[in-house]
Order: C-alpha cells, then structure tokens, then sequence
C-alpha cells in the first residue's frame, strides 16, 4: 500500500509540473507586455495574469481553497501580511488568498534566477538579497513606498521554509520593523495544508485536496516604537503559534 502512495505522488507530480509549466509558457507573453506599463499598474496587471495561474493550476491539482476569516477583513485599507513558509506551493496559495486585494511579496532575490519563472517573479515580487545589506535597505524603502500607495506587502518572517516539526521557525525582523516605521497594522495568515500538499522533503509529494487560509485578527501596531520591535515580533510569533496548535497543523510533532 505505501508503494502504491509513494508511485501515485510520484505521477500525479509529473503532471503537477506539467500543469505548472504549460501556463506559464501562456501567460508569459502576457506578463512581458504587462511590464510596458510601469511599476504599479504593470505590477497590479501583472498580480492578475498570476492569480488566473493560480486559479487554473489549483483546478488541474484537485486542490479545493477555502479562507478562513476568524474576524472581519477589510481589504480596502493597506497591512503587513505575515505568513509560515512551509511549501513549495505557498506562492498559489498566496495568490488565491489574496484573490481580493492589491498585495506585493516580498522574495528571494536568487529565484530570479530560474529560466523564464525568474522573469515573472522578479516582475511580480519585491526582491531582497538577505546576505546584502545595502540590498535589504533597498527593498525595506520599496516596500515602504508600496504601502504608500495604499497597497498591502506580503512577507515570510521565517525567511525561509520552518523545518524544524515546531508550529514556527525563528522570526526575521524585517516585518515587524517596516510595520513600525510606516504604522501600518499586521495581519498573520495562516497556511493550514501547504505542507499535506507538496512539502519541503521531495518535490514528488505532491497530492490533491484541501488548502485553508486563515486570517487571523489584525495587529495594531500604534503603541510600539522601534525599541519594541522585539515585543511586537514575539506578541506575533506567539498569536501564529498559537492558532496553528488549535488548528492541529500536520508538521507540529510535539503538539
């Protein structure tokens, strides 16, 4: 029986990837002409033609998603998202989360490096080299800037994929920093089935079902000076902890 598991996700990851990579050669004509039009409505066109992939590639997988609103959202005013990095699908999965708002990821700059997805990513996200400083500042004021144009920013604050079996790994400062200086509120959203559907251990995981979002309640930000970066970050650490014990996330071990 777990041969027969093991050959399914093997097959149904070929064509996962089949799936991925034929709509990505469609839509990339789309993408190049989107890029004639600037930074911000380019970058707003472009975030459609992204969640059209999204959307269409989650029919092909048989992945059903579903938001879960644990208060009431309002997309129409500007916040620091935070989310635990746990896939390889998180980039889908954020793109029909955020099916309603005008959001911008922040990513890692080395993805542009990929053949013609590298395009596509260095057009959609705000890169950051992490090892440049010089780099890190650069991107911190673009996504200020972005913020400022009444348009959310989406950001990892584990940096990198949580392998440790623990609800999350260590949190970046970057974030909570950003959301500081600019007064904007932060608003954790919770990926429950990442994991379950294509996790970090083998590209051939991948597996159908469900995908859930949770929203969580948003975070003023207000009271807290550069000085209580650290408060802010732990008050954060601790809600998403939190919530992905309730919610009995697959990878937590020691539950």
């Amino acid at each position: 029986m777990r041969q027969l598991k093991k050959i399914f996700h093997f097959v149904f990851s070929l064509y996962a990837f089949a799936v991925f990579l034929l709509l990505m050669f469609l839509l990339f004509p789309f993408v190049v002409i989107a890029s004639f039009f600037g930074k911000i409505r380019g970058g707003n066109m472009i975030y459609r033609i992204c969640r059209f992939w999204a959307d269409a590639a989650l029919i092909c997988w048989v992945i059903h998603h579903k938001n879960i609103y644990e208060t009431i959202h309002d997309p129409r005013h500007p916040v620091v998202f935070v989310f635990n990095h746990i896939s390889y699908l998180d980039i889908p999965f954020l793109l029909k989360t955020f099916n309603k708002q005008t959001i911008r990821i922040l990513g890692k700059a080395e993805m542009a490096k990929i053949p013609i997805f590298g395009y596509i990513y260095k057009k959609a996200a705000v890169m950051v080299e992490r090892g440049d400083a010089e780099h890190r500042a650069k991107s911190v004021n673009i996504l200020k800037a972005v913020l400022r144009k009444n348009i959310s920013i989406v950001i990892a604050p584990e940096g990198t994929f949580n392998m440790t079996n623990k609800p999350l790994k260590e949190f970046y400062n970057g974030a909570f920093r950003i959301a500081i200086e600019t007064k904007t509120p932060i608003k954790p959203v919770l990926f429950l089935d990442a994991y379950d559907r294509l996790n970090y251990h083998s590209v051939f995981s991948f597996s159908p079902g469900r995908s859930r979002a949770v929203f969580l309640e948003e975070i003023s930000v207000t009271a807290f000076e550069s000085e209580n970066l650290g408060e802010l970050k732990q008050l954060v650490f601790n809600k998403m902890e939190t919530a992905l014990v309730k919610y009995n996330a697959s990878w937590i071990q020691d539950k």
